[in-house]
């Protein structure tokens, strides 16, 4: 499960850095103001998560407790539907995209509060 996870924060790592690198570069001139605004927040949030998945796989690593994997599968949910939703929004204007957003954001919250369940009952 540790190296599922952070194949997965590899990947999505190396395509935050290649979005925001796009979004700073390609996009600026072709998106208006709010939705650039959108996209940013879509990358910001990605990265954090990137290092909430290696955390989540650090964990698994060491205490093979099932809550590590659940967070890093539900961190990894929250970057594909709130962050992709976002994504879909800048690229799209379709403004739909954004009532799918919050169920990424309850992946997130899920996954962090897994996070701190598993850490609680991992052993010592």
């Amino acid at each position: 499960m540790d190296r599922a996870l952070y194949v997965c924060a590899g990947i999505a790592g190396f395509l935050g850095v290649a979005l925001g690198a796009f979004a700073a570069h390609g996009l600026k001139t072709s998106l208006a103001p709010d939705l650039l605004a959108v996209f940013e927040t879509a990358v910001r949030y990605q990265m954090y998560h990137v290092f909430a998945i290696i955390a989540a796989g650090w964990a698994w690593a060491r205490w093979q407790h099932q809550a590590f994997a659940a967070a890093g599968a539900l961190f990894v949910a929250g970057i594909v539907i709130f962050s992709g939703s976002l994504y879909l929004l800048a690229f799209t204007g379709t403004r739909w995209w954004g009532a799918i957003t919050p169920f990424g954001g309850l992946a997130f919250l899920t996954g962090w509060l897994c996070l701190a369940v598993g850490a609680m009952r991992a052993p010592r």
